[in-house]
């Protein structure tokens, strides 16, 4: 009867030997793929440390060519802003001086009509023919630079080209048209460079 519990008792123990061994190796199974990354975690660092240097060198060239790019496509953009306002201011001051001088000389011009006018009367043909090629030449002058008369003689008054300064009678023509040009006025391109004085019907 000693015998049997004696027995029992070994094979008991054994039975617990073998769990523990048992519980040992599925514990070191579990904790193998952690060790090994423990183990590869360092190679990996320090492959990551080597190749580290370089790819910041490199990604720090990469935006300081990306910075630069976007510095010269300011730079030229400032520049063409430039040179397109450069090319406007310069084209507008050109009209503007265009303008100015042709309206200055507007009253000489007046005053050779006038001279010519004057002259047709005269016996003196050197004079005659002096004063009509100067008026000629004026003319042709003020052709370059693009001035031409407004010559609207019975046509409907515009205010926009003409000052009304005297009234005709309705005898005179079409109601509300110019019947008489008292002054000449003139147009440099499509703005008015000078209106002009007219007569008009009554309507």
């Amino acid at each position: 009867m000693k015998k049997r519990r004696d027995k029992g008792k070994m094979e008991k123990k054994q039975d617990e030997i073998l769990e523990e061994k048992v519980d040992t190796e599925e514990e070191t199974a579990a904790n193998k793929p952690e060790a090994e990354a423990a183990a590869e975690a360092p190679a990996e660092e320090v492959n990551a440390e080597k190749e580290d240097p370089a790819q910041k060198a490199l990604d720090e060239a990469n935006a300081k060519a990306a910075e630069y790019l976007q510095l010269a496509q300011r730079v030229q953009a400032d520049f063409e802003n430039f040179r397109r306002r450069n090319e406007t201011v310069r084209a507008d001051a050109y009209a503007d001086g265009r303008k100015d001088v042709a309206a200055v000389m507007l009253p000489v011009l007046d005053n050779l009509e006038r001279a010519v006018e004057a002259a047709a009367g005269s016996q003196d043909e050197a004079l005659k023919n002096g004063v009509e090629m100067v008026l000629k030449q004026m003319t042709d002058a003020y052709g370059k630079l693009d001035v031409k008369p407004i010559d609207r003689l019975g046509e409907k008054f515009d205010p926009n080209l003409e000052n009304a300064i005297l009234q005709g009678n309705e005898e005179d023509g079409e109601p509300g048209t110019v019947c008489q040009v008292l002054q000449k006025g003139y147009m440099i391109g499509d703005k008015v460079l000078r209106h002009a004085m007219v007569k008009v019907v009554p309507e």
